[in-house]
Parts: structure tokens; C-alpha cells; sequence
């Protein structure tokens, strides 16, 4: 079910919230956190609202999407509301503000934020300079940027490490689970010797690349270079090196001495699939910080060609 209201108040949505759920049979019990969403007004958010509701069959949320228009010269609010198989597992409010009530959002979330739940701020484009310190990132006990989608990808990750605060994470970050699983899992392969340096080549432009060369440089505390071509990570070792590489059908290949190649078909993780591992926790990412840390010095030693 989808309810639209034009030029309306935060009262008559919170009215009409418990109307159409009412109506629709849904209930807010068992709703886990708020997540709200802060959308670029005129960008396209039905990707971010498609990826909320797909996270939500693990994670039952009351979704905001909140978009502000300040140019617009009458102060108004608009909004909709889904429920049910508009909205999957979760209920999703979208607010789009206009005029001078723009400059004021956070006073318009605030009286649809589930009470006693955590509650999560997700930018799905562009992020503020100083998420933690934003008028919608300060209510949020967690903050999910995504570094690819930054204007100047090539400097974002020494501006995050810049304004980093504990609850700050990325889904450049959570795009690299699966490969930081299989090089974990390679380094705790016998024979047990010291990794002596490593090596990880990507794109040029990559936060994700950056963000994983980072995370060896800081995790194993050994050289590592970051190299410009095709993707694969090297792992030094006295006997040998281990390679971890991709084929021609997107399988991961693991190569060490003395030993028969091992492939793994990686799944490809969508938005939705991101989403959802970061709203698995609400803590500390520590290790995001670790890695943060690590990229932001191998970028200021400058990347070999």
C-alpha cells in the first residue's frame, strides 16, 4: 500500500502512518532500528528504498527517506508512506522538504524515529564533509557512507580518516568481505611462516582496492605496495608467494607454492546484500578504522605504477 500526502504535517503523516497500517494488517512490533536516509534532492532514491526494504526481510526497520529542496520559495512538506508489499518487511516514510522547512530536517525526523531502538543514517550518494558532525549523522548511533560515490574518490578516503568517528563505515569497505574471508583464510593455511610484504594491485581510482591494501598494510604490519592494473593481491612469504587473482568468469583463484590452485565463486554483493551485513552491527567497526588508517598512508607514499 502506497499513500502519498502533499503539503502536509508531521502530525497528519504520524496519523495516517497508524491508519494505513492499521488497515493493511501490518504492525511496527518486532521492528529492530530506524534507518534513516538521506537523499540529494532530484537524485533517484527508489535504488536506496528498493535496498532498504531487500535488507529487510533480516532487519525490520521503520525507513525514512528524507530529501530537502531548499530553492523552492514556499515551506512545505510532502510525503509517502509504504506498508506492506510496497514496503516488504519494513514501513517506509518519505519526506521530501521544501523552502525554509529544509534548513530544519531533523526536527521533521524526529517525531517518526522508533522509539527505544537504534538508529542508523545512510547516505546514498554524496556524504557530508564531517558525517558525525551533520544535523542528520549526529542521531545516528551508526553512519554508512559510500566512498564511490564521492565526487573526488581519489582524495574521499583521507577525508573520512580525517573526520572519522567510532559508528563511521562504508560499503567500499563492505564490498570486500568476501576477499578479506579468502585472504584470512590463506594466511592461516600451513605452513604457518611469517608473511614478509605484500602486495595489492588494482584500478587507479578504487576506494575498495584502497581500503583492502590498507587493511593488510595495517592487520599483517609488513610492507605493502599499492599497485596500479588488474586485480591481485600478492602475499610474501620465505618459501613463496601466495596469489590471490580473478579469472575469466569472476571466480577468485588462490595460488601457493606447492600447492593446486583453488577457485571460489564470489557472489556478487549488491546494494541490498551491503546493506544488510552493516546493519548487522552497531557497534565499533575498529578493523574500518584500522584499514581506513592504512590506505590514507600508502596513498601519501604514492602508488607505484
Amino acid at each position: 500500500m502506497i499513500v502519498t500526502l502533499p503539503d502536509t504535517t508531521t502530525n497528519e503523516v504520524a496519523k495516517k502512518i497508524v491508519m494505513v497500517r492499521e488497515a493493511g494488517g501490518a504492525i511496527s512490533l518486532g521492528r529492530v532500528l530506524t534507518l534513516v536516509v538521506v537523499a540529494e534532492h532530484g537524485e533517484p532514491t527508489e535504488a536506496a528504498i528498493e535496498a532498504a526494504i531487500g535488507a529487510s526481510s533480516e532487519h525490520p526497520s521503520r525507513v525514512i527517506v528524507i530529501s530537502c529542496d531548499p530553492r523552492d520559495e514556499q515551506s512545505r512538506l510532502d510525503a509517502e508512506i509504504r506498508v506492506g508489499g510496497d514496503a516488504g518487511a519494513s514501513e517506509v516514510v518519505l519526506l521530501t522538504l521544501h523552502g525554509e522547512l529544509a534548513d530544519h530536517p531533523r526536527s521533521v525526523v524526529t517525531p517518526f524515529l522508533l522509539p527505544d531502538t537504534p538508529i542508523v543514517t545512510w547516505w546514498p550518494g554524496a556524504a557530508p564533509e564531517d558525517p558525525a558532525k551533520d544535523t542528520m549523522g549526529r542521531i545516528g548511533r551508526r553512519r554508512i557512507l559510500d566512498a564511490t560515490k564521492s565526487a573526488n574518490p581519489e582524495t574521499v578516503l583521507a577525508r573520512r580518516l580525517a573526520t572519522y568517528s567510532p559508528g563511521d563505515t562504508d560499503l567500499a569497505w563492505t564490498q570486500i568481505t568476501a576477499w578479506r574471508a579468502l585472504l584470512a583464510s590463506a594466511v592461516e593455511r600451513p605452513p604457518h611462516t611469517p608473511i614478509t610484504g605484500a602486495e595489492v594491485t588494482g584500478p587507479a581510482i578504487s576506494p575498495s582496492v584502497d581500503l583492502l591494501a590498507g587493511w593488510l598494510r595495517s592487520t599483517l604490519n609488513v610492507p605493502t605496495q599499492r599497485n596500479i592494473g588488474s586485480f591481485e593481491v600478492r602475499l610474501h612469504r620465505d618459501e613463496g608467494t601466495t596469489v590471490m587473482s580473478i579469472d575469466q568468469n569472476g571466480n577468485a583463484v588462490l595460488s601457493a607454492p606447492g600447492k593446486p590452485d583453488g577457485r571460489v565463486a564470489m557472489m556478487h554483493r549488491d546494494l541490498p546484500i551491503c546493506l544488510a551485513e552493516e546493519l548487522r552491527r552497531l557497534d565499533t567497526d575498529e578493523i574500518y578504522e584500522l584499514a581506513l588508517r592504512g590506505a590514507v598512508e600508502l596513498q601519501a607514499q604514492g602508488a607505484p605504477v
